[in-house]
């Protein structure tokens, strides 16, 4: 059942938040052994990948920008790009391993504004034992799905059509997907992208003035609760400069009066001169990486570095 998508956010600095996911009641550990009841759909193709990551719900804005910037002009206009990419902000790795067939978006509750974004969970069929397999599948957090089922304070994921038919036992997926909606059962677990480091993309429309990196592949945990870069021969907390979160249902404020939503993180300021270190922390362990000099100082707009390290 198809749901309309919004709003990706930006939000990176030298010094800057990322991704703090908060989970009501049982759910506040990233593992959690007590499953929680809520309700479930599916979207898109009956066997499809889910979102794609392109384009917008009718009605939203087409271009972000922050409003405490003194011009618009300085944001990179390319930016808009950025807005296109749904909630999370993940854009076509929806449509490839690890995250291929094993996404889904979330109600409000669970979303949290962005904050939920790459937070992984097992999801299981408690309807009909008959058709519903034993095993849960594991879903990633890739988007939100407001109003409908999602509304009204409601516990719900929206899945890809085969993430849900994978709740079925073999051969019944298809009667399982013509139930509409379900009950389940869910709990946060682990992420674990096997054989996989963490990466960092630079976004489109970068430049040594507009810098937006997405991070990918963040094993266990999944909710990075800070992130700090840095330039070669500076501290991490050396250099300030006005942080933006941007949204594609309105104007962003300076971090700080708004918390950043999405997986998308970007800096205006500078000029800014590679190569940059990057130091992540999770939000419920304050477990702490450094990758140092990932992104090189010959950088790349679209180019994805990876750091050659996670998160146990």
């Amino acid at each position: 059942m198809p749901f309309p998508r919004r709003r990706v956010g930006l939000s990176l600095g030298l010094t800057l938040l990322l991704l703090v996911l908060p989970l009501p009641g049982d759910c506040d550990n990233a593992t959690n052994a007590h499953w929680v009841p809520a309700t479930a759909t599916w979207y898109g193709a009956a066997e499809g990948d889910g979102s794609d990551g392109k384009g917008l719900a009718p009605g939203y804005p087409a271009a972000c920008f922050c409003r405490h910037l003194p011009s618009r002009k300085t944001v990179n206009p390319r930016g808009a790009l950025l807005c296109e990419q749904r909630a999370c902000g993940y854009g076509s790795l929806v449509d490839v391993r690890p995250l291929r067939a094993r996404v889904g978006a979330v109600s409000p509750v669970l979303f949290k504004d962005g904050e939920g974004c790459g937070a992984c969970y097992k999801v299981k069929c408690v309807m009909d034992q008959s058709i519903c397999s034993r095993r849960p599948v594991t879903i990633i957090i890739t988007d939100e799905c407001p109003g409908g089922y999602c509304a009204n304070g409601n516990t719900h994921f929206d899945l890809s059509g085969a993430a849900f038919g994978r709740m079925a036992i073999a051969g019944f997926g298809s009667e399982l997907r013509n139930r509409g909606m379900i009950p389940v059962l869910f709990r946060r677990t682990p992420c674990k992208y096997r054989g996989m480091n963490i990466a960092f993309r630079v976004n489109e429309g970068s430049t040594e003035y507009w810098l937006s990196l997405l991070v990918e592949f963040e094993d266990g945990d999944g909710d990075v609760g800070s992130m700090h870069i840095q330039e070669r021969m500076a501290s991490f907390f050396s250099r300030r400069t006005d942080l933006c979160a941007a949204s594609a249902g309105g104007l962003g404020r300076v971090a700080g009066d708004e918390a950043p939503v999405g997986a998308n993180w970007a800096i205006i300021g500078g000029p800014l001169s590679g190569p940059f270190s990057v130091k992540l922390t999770t939000l419920s362990t304050q477990t702490t990486l450094s990758a140092r000099d990932v992104i090189p100082k010959n950088w790349s707009p679209k180019a994805t570095y990876t750091s050659g390290l996670n998160f146990a």
